[in-house]
């Protein structure tokens, strides 16, 4: 082929080689390639990235530009303002073409449109791709022509599409960069960590980029896979994919997962119900995405319009109780173990994330806002799309949401889901030689020999005040007075 032009290649969160279509068309096309990260969290507002998300960035950024040295290139890792900088760098290269990868978050939806405009009116080729998700989120609708608002629906649909897979894109190897250098921000310079803080821990649990994705996915396929459906929902086993910040950042892509498992179908039909059960996960993601997209306003408003800021406690006494909760102090085991493994390693198994999140919005009554700004700052997945259905789906304010009559248990929880006690015992170190009781239900009453707090919140009392805050909600209408 006869290659012709030069193309900026924008990476964003799709921190890779293998599976970017954005890079394998540009190398494809063009005659010399150009890499660029630009670093602009302003322009995420409200949701800039977090300090987790943070440190996960820096190290990923690190290896991408590693793997793209060892292609025979350069990564300009720069600051914004974003169509400045690719202003000036089309200028410096002689531009011809601008190639990314599409993200459907509301407010880089809205940047990238008025990006390609005015690098288009520059005389630029530009074109994006789907680089992060199965689906393109416009392109599923139901019968009446509206977005789906229940996961089967949607699920049921897209799997129909699915069949239609392309396989991944291989890895790009070499990227032709011309061998004069041009001028990129240090790392370091970015900010992105300090050498101090409380995330520093994270390295003992994690390896972000490319490679450390894969050798996770291999991990789990390995160890895990087998037992998946059996075993996903115990927190103490390590039976998770614990993929997500590597999605996030596009380290590697649903699409070489889902490709995986229709690969291990056809080669071990026994394990078929493991299968599915995370094709459906891979499915929840996809959802997430959808939602927010056709949703833009879900991410800073409950998309269930009687969940209004009027029916959540903001007392003094629930500023306290929040710091508490944050803190891994609330007196509940299972919840402030999950918190402290939060703080320590930036994850927290789903199971016990819809536990602290119901405690949080059912039992004290605080909107979800404040638990999704927690976890935007602690998580290192943190993906707007996830967070903001995972949130709104505990506090039964989403879409396809849990009812809000449901209050999950902690006691009941713990008991079902870690009987033996192993999860609390490692993230509260306190409890080694507590009995089952104290394991379930905490310190209640008496001390017991515990150096632990007391519950915060009687959980039946709670729970009954969250059932009758529900027959007050259900009376209000669900949408806005037209005007």
């Amino acid at each position: 082929m006869n290659r012709q032009g030069t193309a900026i290649v924008w990476f964003r969160r799709d921190l890779r080689l293998c599976d970017n279509p954005a890079l394998s068309e540009a190398v494809r096309a063009c005659k010399i390639v150009i890499p660029i990260y630009i670093h602009a969290p302003d322009e995420e507002a409200p949701w800039s990235p977090g300090q987790a998300s943070n440190w996960w960035l820096h190290k990923s950024l690190a290896a991408l530009a590693e793997s793209i040295r060892q292609a025979g290139s350069e990564l300009i890792i720069t600051q914004g303002p974003t169509l400045e900088r690719l202003e000036e760098l089309a200028v410096k290269v002689g531009a011809t073409h601008l190639y990314w990868n599409r993200l459907y978050d509301p407010m880089t939806v809205t940047r990238d449109a008025l990006i390609k405009q005015s690098m288009s009116e520059r005389g630029l080729t530009c074109q994006s791709f789907n680089g992060s998700l199965l689906l393109e989120p416009s392109s599923l609708m139901n019968g009446q022509g509206t977005p789906y608002k229940v996961f089967t629906a949607f699920w049921r649909a897209a799997n129909k599409r699915l069949r239609e897979i392309t396989p991944p894109l291989p890895a790009v190897s070499k990227i032709p960069t011309p061998l004069t250098p041009f001028p990129s921000t240090p790392l370091v310079a970015l900010n992105l960590r300090t050498k101090t803080a409380w995330y520093n821990k994270f390295e003992t649990f994690w390896e972000p980029g490319e490679n450390g994705a894969h050798q996770q996915w291999e991990r789990f396929l390995f160890n895990s896979l087998p037992y998946y459906d059996e075993q996903r929902n115990y927190p103490a086993d390590e039976s998770t994919t614990s993929l997500s910040p590597y999605l996030h950042f596009g380290e590697i892509t649903p699409t070489q997962l889902y490709w995986t498992l229709q690969h291990e179908g056809d080669h071990s039909p026994g394990i078929s119900q493991h299968l599915d059960r995370l094709s459906a996960q891979l499915g929840w993601r996809e959802f997430a995405h959808y939602t927010l997209f056709h949703n833009p306003r879900t991410a800073i408003e409950s998309l269930d319009y009687r969940f209004t800021n009027g029916i959540w406690n903001s007392s003094s006494e629930s500023r306290e109780q929040l710091e508490q909760w944050k803190r891994g102090e609330t007196g509940i085991p299972i919840v402030d173990a999950g918190m402290r493994q939060l703080w320590q390693t930036g994850w927290m198994h789903n199971r016990v994330r819809m536990i602290v999140a119901s405690l949080l919005t059912k039992n004290l009554g605080i909107h979800w806002l404040e638990g999704a700004r927690w976890f935007w700052d602690t998580l290192v997945d943190a993906d707007l799309a996830n967070n903001t259905l995972g949130w709104q789906w505990t506090a039964g304010c989403g879409v396809d949401a849990a009812p809000y009559f449901r209050v999950f248990n902690p006691a009941r929880q713990a008991e079902r889901f870690d009987p033996a006690g192993r999860y609390i015992k490692t993230w509260l170190p306190e409890f080694s030689s507590a009995d089952s009781h104290e394991l379930i239900n905490g310190r209640q009453l008496t001390n017991n020999g515990l150096n632990y707090p007391l519950p915060i919140v009687d959980l039946q009392k709670t729970r009954k005040q969250a059932l009758e805050r529900w027959q007050q909600i259900k009376t209000m209408p669900k949408h806005p007075a037209p005007h």
